[in-house]
């Protein structure tokens, strides 16, 4: 019991007392005497992911979805209808809802308290930091940004507007994934011992099997507007979204100019979980060695079969490999805990969300490790659901079970691993700094110019006075 102890004044103070943080967010439950104005919420993004995030908020009493914005028209009438509908077939009242092809008149609404960016991972950091920049809350999906610098430059807007910002990390959240708060509070609590390794799986990409081909552009997508800050290029349909599906997995998640592939894609999901039970939520790892097979002659150009190691403070080695079970394994001292989706999906179409087997999501070496002890000094706060915790910390003016100052620390070793995959080098990395040292082709990586001006981000933040 006395190395247990020595384990988490270790931790607490690797982790420069941050392990009392979350204690900070409230448990607060709405009932009965809820002010009877519902946040006013605006849909950015209608695709299979906004449509899900759709889901889970028009379900919320504290929230209405008053607006839907897309790119897309077919994409922004399906949206519009399927929320009218819901509310139509639960006996809610609405008004018609309004449709927005350019999110700046959302963000120009008065009207709209808040909103939830389901957009291409190139587009999170500038959506969000000009709705931080206009007073909105956010809900953003992960990976909260494409690249590192964006991951800065938002944590910047939230921080200087005051506005709330919750990351779609649902893991941190109790419904459906259970197994992450219970194995990562497990591990911070010392039960395992001392911490040495984690390993991690977050599935694989494989290619299109399709060599990119010039499209069309169809008359329903504004496809220049699409583009934003990636490099301009021709229209190809496997690297936006489906046409005909509105549930399809989209393509540009496997296309290097609009996401970083599964390193941040699932990575910012695992990474998150592991660095929030080390108590490195705040921190990051201090040197990253990876190397990855990237997709040639094909649509798709993310990384395929990848192997990355990273050391933590405290020694701790974590690493993963497209061989390991999707999940996360962490080992200690006194035995092990795993934790993964199990069964769950995110969507129908979401590949790698679910075991082959049948065993439990939430397992250990000894089942006493998942038995909560009186002396654990840790306790995450209570988030049943991740879209009622974002509402409820609006009303409370508190931080979120995942704000972004956390977010973006999990984004920052995902892109990092994912910038030595491309220089096929090991990379130090200083936390303090959010940069590599003395590394300029590294640090290069840490960001990239917008293709033109009106989609840099880092003009909106000094129009906006924020440095």
């Amino acid at each position: 019991m006395q190395s247990r102890r020595r384990f988490l004044k270790t931790a607490t103070r690797g982790a420069a007392g941050l392990a009392l943080l979350p204690n900070i967010i409230p448990a607060r439950l709405l009932g009965a005497d809820a002010p009877s104005k519902r946040l006013q919420i605006a849909q950015i993004g209608c695709g299979r992911m906004g449509r899900s995030d759709m889901g889970n908020v028009m379900t919320q009493p504290i929230g209405q979805i008053v607006a839907v914005c897309d790119l897309d028209s077919k994409r922004l009438a399906a949206g519009k209808k399927l929320v009218e509908d819901y509310y139509r077939q639960n006996n809610r009242s609405f008004k018609p809802l309004k449709t927005y092809h350019d999110y700046h008149d959302v963000l120009a609404s008065p009207e709209i308290d808040a909103v939830v960016v389901t957009v291409p991972d190139h587009w999170h950091a500038l959506v969000a930091i000009e709705a931080a920049i206009a007073g909105k809350h956010i809900y953003v999906q992960k990976p909260v940004t494409y690249n590192i610098a964006e991951a800065i430059g938002l944590r910047k807007a939230v921080e200087a507007t005051k506005v709330i910002l919750q990351t779609g990390s649902q893991q941190r959240s109790e419904h459906p994934w259970h197994s992450f708060r219970g194995a990562s509070e497990a591990v911070r609590n010392g039960r395992i011992g001392k911490l040495h390794t984690v390993k991690i799986g977050v599935g694989l990409d494989k290619p299109s099997g399709h060599p990119p081909a010039p499209m069309t552009v169809p008359a329903n997508l504004d496809y220049e507007r699409w583009l934003g800050s990636a490099p301009e290029q021709a229209y190809i349909e496997r690297r936006v979204h489906p046409q005909n599906l509105l549930e399809g997995r989209p393509g540009w998640i496997t296309t290097e100019d609009f996401g970083l592939g599964m390193i941040t894609n699932w990575g910012a999901h695992h990474m998150d979980i592991a660095q929030w039970a080390m108590g490195q939520e705040l921190g990051g790892p201090l040197t990253v060695d990876a190397k990855a097979a990237f997709m040639t002659n094909d649509c798709w150009t993310v990384h395929a079969a990848y192997h990355v190691e990273m050391l933590y403070p405290n020694n701790v080695q974590v690493i993963l490999d497209n061989k390991f079970d999707n999940g996360i394994r962490f080992e200690g001292d006194e035995g092990w805990v795993f934790c993964t989706r199990g069964q769950e999906k995110v969507t129908s179409s979401d590949p790698n969300a679910a075991d082959a087997d049948t065993r439990p999501p939430l397992r250990a070496s000894d089942p006493k490790i998942l038995t909560p002890s009186a002396s654990d000094l840790i306790h995450w706060p209570a988030s049943k659901n991740h879209h009622l915790n974002w509402l409820e910390s609006i009303v409370a003016n508190t931080q979120p079970i995942a704000p972004i100052q956390q977010s973006a620390r999990s984004l920052e070793a995902c892109a990092a691993a994912w910038i030595s995959m491309k220089l096929g080098r090991k990379l130090n990395w200083d936390a303090v700094t959010e940069s590599f040292p003395g590394d300029e082709a590294a640090n290069a990586l840490r960001s990239r110019k917008a293709r033109k001006p009106e989609y840099d981000f880092t003009l909106a933040l000094q129009r906006a006075g924020i440095a």
